[in-house]
């Protein structure tokens, strides 16, 4: 009878065990600007995809960034962690196929002798020498300026779905106001190919972007990337970092191509260290009790970088297109993600394991 008492000594029936839920990991993104290196990226994303437990909120790009996480926000929209990875990858290859008939690829024996660096192939020397001489609008003074990265990305993103659908991450793209000298990030419904275009426009190579009657250039010069729109308290507490430019670089350079490189790198990093120091303030704030919470949040810092390897590669190389170099990064990139997530990880959700006295 339903309900009735078993009788003395029967044997007592077995619960099913619980099925423990495995606990879900909350961050937000924050990708770096830096050319074609944004392959490095693209392999840090791509091996991040293949961490079931983890969750993405947001996702703030310059550059280079921005167009991955456009790409990466549109890919998950569309078909989740497989879309993500597939269309980060056909972007990338696109890419390196526009290159095989670039003046700038270098010849087998340029490789075996420099590597990936490009300071000693015709076509980027030619390429050089004229954006020192003439500016962008001397160059190319069309009215509709030839920009081969609008049309690669007119025909790889959907961005208007993108812009629609209110179950996207939130994205914030960041480029730098030319008339008012101040930043201007883009979220999810104004991100169209002019948004990321702006992003990625360094004022010596392309004519400044205009969007609603305002000039743009390069996000990197002001927020590279931005992390304040991550502070937003819907968001996770947690903010990953993709670093492209080295912050340390040990030597001094002393050639006028090695010179531009450093000066690019301290340039594209000043914003990101200001907000770090910021951020510490904050942080040292808090544990002190001299600020209180929810007004001011806890943040936890993370890093994926290779900045050893990255040092290896100077200015020309953020305009190398080669396949088997993108490659080459990508696969720096995954094994940078695959290092942070076996020794640091763990501790998502709990602390910071960025050790921002580097910024300060």
């Amino acid at each position: 009878m339903d309900g009735a008492t078993p009788p003395e000594g029967a044997p007592k029936e077995r619960s099913s065990p619980a099925v423990a839920r495995p606990v879900r990991r909350r961050v937000n993104l924050a990708l770096q600007g830096g050319g074609t290196h944004g392959a490095f990226t693209w392999g840090a994303l791509d091996r991040l995809l293949e961490e079931e437990d983890l969750d993405f909120d947001g996702l703030s790009g310059t550059s280079a960034g921005a167009i991955n996480g456009a790409i990466f926000a549109l890919g998950l929209l569309e078909d989740g962690r497989a879309g993500a990875k597939a269309a980060l990858e056909r972007f990338w290859r696109a890419l390196g196929s526009k290159f095989a008939v670039s003046p700038f690829r270098s010849t087998p024996v340029e490789k075996a002798l420099w590597g990936w660096d490009l300071s000693y192939n015709i076509g980027w020397n030619a390429f050089e020498t004229v954006t020192r001489m003439l500016s962008p609008y001397q160059i190319n003074p069309f009215p509709m300026e030839f920009n081969p990265l609008r049309k690669a990305l007119d025909e790889s993103l959907d961005l208007a779905r993108l812009r629609g659908d209110k179950n996207a991450i939130r994205l914030f793209i960041s480029a730098t106001n030319v008339r008012t000298g101040k930043p201007k990030v883009f979220t999810r419904p104004e991100i169209t190919v002019d948004a990321l275009l702006a992003s990625a426009c360094l004022p010596n190579v392309f004519r400044a972007v205009e969007i609603d009657g305002e000039a743009y250039w390069d996000g990197g010069y002001l927020g590279n990337p931005a992390l304040w729109p991550l502070y937003h308290d819907r968001l996770a507490s947690d903010i990953v970092l993709v670093q492209l430019n080295p912050l340390l670089r040990p030597e001094l350079p002393t050639t006028t191509g090695d010179i531009m490189n450093r000066l690019n790198e301290i340039s594209f990093n000043a914003s990101l260290m200001s907000e770090m120091r910021a951020i510490d303030f904050v942080q040292r704030m808090l544990d002190a009790g001299r600020l209180e919470q929810p007004r001011y949040r806890r943040l936890f810092l993370h890093i994926i970088e290779d900045e050893t390897r990255m040092r290896a590669f100077k200015l020309s190389t953020k305009f190398n297109g080669d396949w088997d170099f993108l490659q080459t990064l990508r696969d720096y990139g995954r094994e940078a993600a695959d290092r942070f997530l076996r020794e640091r990880g763990g501790r998502i959700g709990k602390e910071s394991t960025l050790d921002i006295q580097r910024y300060l």
